[in-house]
């Protein structure tokens, strides 16, 4: 059986979709991941993934392109051309499948499923309705289980990522915690003077520490490293992240790709975690987890990318105190 699943969101959205694409996987021959641009590099570290499409969608990111742009009637013909028997269409809670499940239908795929709150009429052969409260990670695994598709035995359907590089020569010897500050909503992001104090107060408390960040936060993983952290800002593609995650004796970063990257790779993470969606959907996944920051905010649920509230309360009330006393206790958990 030749299948596709589609998960057309951010890095850590895909990554989440990796235990259902290992169910979809013990049943299937190949397996097809159809994913945005932002996605693709997660998609490239999920287990079971045979190969990766990459189409832009216009219902979803922060800039999306229009419809004339996005080339639906190209996307239709590349699907029909490889013929999938099946495919497993992926969505947040407050999103909708059914436009996906469209095209997949005019491109000939006979069986597809979704979770949906809206009735889709012949789009869906199978309608899965996801239970209240539902990590996002175990939403995708249930609509995996509607389609029939279950984890083979020995799956405890965590995160996984295939295997990381060594990555000694950049992060030097020794036990490290890893710092990562940026994200990309900035209603998630923790104060960079907030996350340099933490940076230097780890230091004093006697830990390495590695600040980690994208090509365009170069700038910041300078300011928050200062003179205490090895600044591996713009330094680590995702796959090479993955192995300075790997290492790391815990991770410090808000709702963004990197925790659930960490948490792929089984390392504890501090999760400064912005209530802007919910953290029992969100939060890092099957690890070890202290979560920081006001859940009962004003800006609680709202899907703000800018911090509706000002002062950004729901963050830059926790210190740097807060955090390493949060990660002293992952520390004494682990042991």
């Amino acid at each position: 059986m030749k299948a596709l699943v589609v998960r057309l969101d951010s890095f850590g959205d895909v990554l989440l979709a990796g235990p259902a694409v290992r169910a979809v996987a013990a049943h299937s021959s190949e397996v097809t991941m159809l994913c945005g641009p932002r996605g693709e590099p997660a998609a490239r570290l999920l287990p079971g993934v045979t190969d990766v499409m990459v189409w832009e969608a216009p219902w979803e990111g922060f800039d999306p392109p229009t419809v004339a742009a996005a080339d639906t009637e190209g996307l239709i013909r590349r699907l029909r051309k490889e013929a999938f028997d099946t495919a497993l269409v992926l969505t947040s809670f407050h999103q909708s499948p059914l436009p996906t499940a469209l095209l997949l239908r005019l491109a000939g795929v006979p069986r597809i499923g979704a979770d949906s709150v809206d009735h889709p009429g012949r789009l869906l052969d199978v309608r899965h309705q996801r239970l209240p409260g539902r990590h996002e990670a175990e939403a995708a695994l249930d609509t995996a289980a509607a389609m029939g598709w279950l984890l083979p035995p020995g799956d405890d359907g965590r995160l996984r990522v295939v295997p990381t590089p060594d990555t000694i020569a950049l992060t030097g010897n020794g036990p490290y915690v890893v710092v990562h500050p940026g994200a990309s909503a900035p209603a998630r992001a923790w104060n960079p003077d907030r996350c340099a104090e933490a940076v230097e107060l780890l230091g004093e408390a006697g830990h390495r520490v590695v600040v980690t960040g994208g090509p365009d936060e170069v700038g910041l993983t300078r300011k928050v490293s200062g003179d205490t952290a090895v600044d591996l800002g713009g330094r680590t593609d995702p796959r090479t992240l993955a192995g300075v995650l790997r290492i790391a004796d815990a991770v410090i970063c808000g709702n963004t790709g990197p925790a659930h990257l960490a948490a792929a790779v089984g390392t504890p993470v501090v999760s400064l975690f912005a209530p802007v969606v919910p953290a029992e959907r969100w939060a890092p996944y099957g690890v070890p987890c202290v979560l920081l920051g006001d859940q009962r905010a004003p800006c609680a649920d709202s899907r703000a990318r800018r911090c509706p509230v000002p002062g950004h309360p729901c963050l830059d009330e926790v210190t740097g105190q807060d955090v390493v006393a949060a990660v002293h206790k992952l520390l004494e958990e682990s042991q």
